[in-house]
């Protein structure tokens, strides 16, 4: 493997807690605004999208809480690991995800960030938040599943 393979090489970085938390009703692929030092920490997968959202606020898409850990060798330029972050979408998804979240209920969630080639993407899931008896159903069904799969 040559310098420059190795330097595009695909990083998944995942969001557990969404199918548990959310039920998913779409998902849209977009772009994310970065500076250069938090592709390199993202390159090396420290990243986390645990607890983070998107806001739509004068017709942006803003991704709020994403930790993106400092560069090791980035020293003064590296920037606040959880700042807010623009997502890169055109004016009818944003108009589209503007009138779902008018309507109550649905919340803009990332589930993914992977590297396609030299950019890094976001998968933002339009989520609707599940109750508690939801959740519980969600373990049993996991549960079984669990026991179909060791009793085979």
């Amino acid at each position: 493997m040559n310098k420059k393979e190795n330097r595009f090489k695909n990083v998944s970085i995942k969001n557990r807690d969404i199918a548990y938390k959310y039920n998913i009703k779409e998902k849209i692929e977009c772009g994310i605004e970065l500076k250069g030092t938090e592709v390199k920490s993202i390159r090396e997968g420290k990243a986390n999208l645990k607890d983070s959202f998107a806001v739509i606020k004068d017709r942006e898409v803003i991704l709020k809480n994403m930790y993106i850990a400092p560069y090791d060798m980035g020293n003064i330029n590296n920037v606040d690991p959880t700042r807010n972050r623009k997502l890169l979408l055109n004016k009818n998804e944003i108009l589209k995800l503007t009138n779902y979240t008018k309507q109550g209920g649905y919340t803009l969630i990332p589930s993914k960030m992977y590297t396609s080639g030299r950019w890094v993407k976001i998968e933002l899931c339009l989520c609707v938040g599940k109750k508690l008896y939801d959740k519980r159903e969600a373990l049993k069904e996991k549960e079984q599943k669990k026991q179909v799969r060791i009793y085979r």
